[in-house]
């Protein structure tokens, strides 16, 4: 690249390395130039990940956000910036998607209420759900998972340990841990009776 090249902002056009030195000591404009140079792709990624203009705008927005707070975790030699940046992205528009399917579950959980369940014990049982639903998001995302194949998909512990690679003693240990802080929970809310 020819030093005398001039970015956009009319500024000299400086390499990665330049870039990435002042980044990571906290040159805010060292971050609008990684933004202005890598946003598009970052915003390409996020659009094909979520399905949608203003989502994938929030997801770069979120990128840039964690790449400067987590601006001394680059490593150069583990990939390029724009691989880095990417894979913040990747990680940005999964949880996006994750808080999707969880709003989807509440909203599916409430519409399983049939107008006959409207009195005293249908409203116990769309908080027990919720309760559950709720508790669900707390839980560490390995153990989350395992309780989701167990209940959800009605896998059973081979199975589950097939889809997620873990060996089967752990997924045993959570479900048995997360079934038990279930429970604590349900209690404390007064949910079982």
């Amino acid at each position: 690249m020819d030093a005398n090249t001039v970015s956009a902002l009319g500024r000299p056009d400086t390499g990665d390395d330049d870039i990435l030195g002042r980044f990571r000591a906290g040159d805010e404009h060292a971050l609008r130039l990684l933004y202005d140079r890598y946003s598009r792709a970052v915003l390409h990624l996020a659009y094909a990940s979520v399905g949608n203009r203003a989502d994938a705008e929030d997801v770069v927005q979120a990128t840039f956000v964690a790449a400067w707070q987590s601006r001394d975790g680059y490593q150069p030699d583990r990939g390029s910036l724009l691989g880095w940046l990417l894979g913040i992205a990747r990680r940005k528009a999964a949880d996006l998607m994750r808080s999707r399917v969880r709003q989807n579950r509440v909203a599916e959980t409430l519409r399983q209420v049939t107008p006959e369940d409207a009195g005293d014990r249908g409203a116990d049982a769309v908080i027990d759900r919720l309760v559950v639903v709720d508790e669900l998001t707390t839980l560490e995302p390995d153990q989350r998972r395992v309780l989701e194949l167990a209940f959800y998909d009605d896998l059973t512990h081979t199975q589950i340990a097939a889809v997620t690679g873990l060996a089967l003693g752990t997924v045993k240990s959570h479900l048995r841990r997360g079934m038990a802080r279930l429970r604590k929970r349900w209690e404390v809310d007064g949910a079982t009776s």
